[in-house]
C-alpha cells in the first residue's frame, strides 16, 4: 500500500449473494504456466503474510482482521478445502521475505499478502524460484509483475472510471491537482493516462508541495489554471486527511465554484465521515467499491466476530474466495497465473474485479457525490466486465 470462484454453482452459506466469489462468466480456458501443480481432492496450503507483530500503529488490528475474513471465506466455500496457514512479516519486508521462503518450504501453493509494497516485492521475490504467486493487498502497482499481483484498488483504476464519468457527463475538461511526493506523482501519471485513453482531455496540471503553505501558494495557480484553459472540472489526488479539506475551503473563496467547476477526487471522500459536513465537498464525485455489496460484507462480518472489519480487509476475502474458486473447478493449474487472470473475473466483497497479466487488477467501482451531508451513487458499479463503466 501506499503509506496509506466457483462456475454455475450457487452457494447458499451467504445467501447475501458474496458466495465464493463465484466466476462472472464461463471459465476461460486456462493454459498451464506460472504456478506450481495441486491436488484439488486434498486441502490447499495457502499461506497468509499479515503485519502482525509490526511497531506501526493500528497494524496488529489490522492483521487480525485480515485473518478473520479470510477465514470467513474459508467457511464460505463450497466442496474446496483451503488450509490457511499464517505467518507473521512484522511489517517489514526483510521478514516478509524470510516468511515467505519459510511458507514455500513449508509446501505453501500461494501466498496471500502481505500489505506493504516493499514487504510484497521482497516476498514475490523469495518465492520466484518456486514458482509460486503472491496475491499481494498492496495498491501500488509499481511493485506489480512477474509472479506479484496487487488486488488493492489501484489510483488507474479509480481515475479511469471518474475520468470516463466525466467525459460522458460533459466535465471532461480536467485540471490535474497533485502533490510533490510519490503517491502524488503516481496518482498524476494515472490521471493523465485516463485521459490520454479517450476519456477526457487534460486542461492542465498543478502541483504543490503538501504542506499548508504549499496549498495556500497553489490556490491561485489552480485558479488562473482553469480559466486560462476553460476547464470545467478539477481533479485531486489529495486525501481527506491531506489537502482535500484545505483546498475545498479556499478554492470557493478564491472564486473557483463548486458549483461551476466540477470537483473530483482521486481517493475516497467519504472516510472519515466527518469528512462529509465540509461545505467544499458537497457535489464533488469520486469512486468507491459496490455499496451494496460492500455492506454485505460488512454485516456478514460483524454477524460471525462482532465489530467491523478493517477497510482492506475484504481483500483477503477476495483472494481466498477466487482461489477457492479456481480451485473449485478442479485443474492441477488453477493456481497458475493464466488462471489467477482468467478474463471473466471474479464477484468480490466490493463489485466485480479481475486480475491482470502485468499484476495489476481492474475493479467495478460505483460514481458517488456528496449531498446534503450524504452519500448518494450516481453511477451504480457494473455489474461486468462488458457493461458501462469499462
Amino acid at each position: 500500500m501506499f503509506a496509506v470462484f466457483r462456475p454455475a454453482r450457487k452457494v447458499t452459506r451467504l445467501a447475501l449473494g458474496l458466495a465464493a466469489a463465484a466466476f462472472l462468466a464461463a471459465c476461460d480456458p486456462v493454459p498451464t504456466g506460472g504456478g506450481p501443480s495441486i491436488n484439488t481432492s486434498k486441502p490447499v496450503p495457502v499461506a497468509l503474510l499479515v503485519p502482525l507483530g509490526s511497531a506501526q500503529s493500528g497494524d496488529a488490528v489490522l492483521a487480525q482482521s485480515l485473518e478473520n475474513a479470510a477465514r470467513l471465506a474459508i467457511s464460505d466455500l463450497s466442496d474446496v478445502q483451503i488450509d490457511l496457514r499464517v505467518y507473521d512479516t512484522a511489517g517489514n519486508a526483510g521478514t516478509a521475505s524470510a516468511v515467505a521462503a519459510q511458507a514455500a518450504d513449508e509446501g505453501a501453493k500461494i501466498i496471500l499478502g502481505p500489505v506493504y509494497a516493499q514487504a510484497a516485492n521482497a516476498a514475490g521475490l523469495a518465492v520466484l524460484n518456486n514458482n509460486i504467486n503472491v496475491l499481494s493487498f498492496s495498491n501500488n502497482s509499481k511493485i506489480a509483475g512477474g509472479n506479484v499481483y496487487v488486488l488493492g484498488n489501484t489510483f488507474q483504476n479509480t481515475a479511469n472510471r471518474l475520468a470516463s464519468y466525466a467525459g460522458r457527463a460533459g466535465k471532461g475538461n480536467m485540471v490535474i491537482v497533485h502533490s510533490t511526493d510519490e503517491a502524488g506523482e503516481v496518482g498524476r501519471a494515472a490521471i493523465a493516462q485516463a485521459i490520454a485513453g479517450g476519456r477526457a482531455s487534460n486542461a492542465g496540471a498543478v502541483p504543490y508541495e503538501r504542506s499548508q503553505q504549499g496549498v495556500i501558494d497553489a490556490v491561485p495557480n489552480v485558479k488562473s489554471t482553469v480559466e486560462a484553459s476553460a476547464a470545467n472540472s478539477i481533479f485531486f489526488t489529495s486525501t481527506t486527511a491531506g489537502a482535500l479539506p484545505l483546498f475545498t475551503q479556499l478554492l470557493p473563496e478564491a472564486g473557483v465554484s463548486p458549483q461551476e467547476i466540477q470537483y473530483i477526487g482521486l481517493t475516497r471522500w467519504d472516510i472519515p465521515t466527518q469528512t462529509l459536513a465540509l461545505p467544499g465537498v458537497q457535489g464533488g464525485w469520486f469512486a468507491l467499491p459496490d455499496p451494496g455489496k460492500a455492506q454485505l460484507f460488512r454485516n456478514r462480518y460483524a454477524s460471525a466476530y462482532g465489530g467491523s472489519p478493517h477497510p482492506i480487509a475484504g481483500l483477503a476475502y477476495d483472494g481466498i474466495a477466487a482461489i477457492g474458486a479456481l480451485v473449485g473447478a478442479g485443474r492441477e493449474d488453477a493456481l497458475s497465473g493464466a488462471a489467477l487472470t482468467q478474463n471473466a473475473g471474479f464477484q468480490g466483497v466490493g463489485g466485480i474485479f479481475r486480475l491482470r497479466a502485468d499484476g495489476t487488477n481492474e475493479r467495478g467501482l460505483a460514481v458517488a457525490t456528496i449531498q446534503d451531508k450524504q452519500v448518494v451513487v450516481i453511477d451504480p458499479a457494473p455489474q461486468s466486465f462488458s457493461g458501462a463503466g469499462f
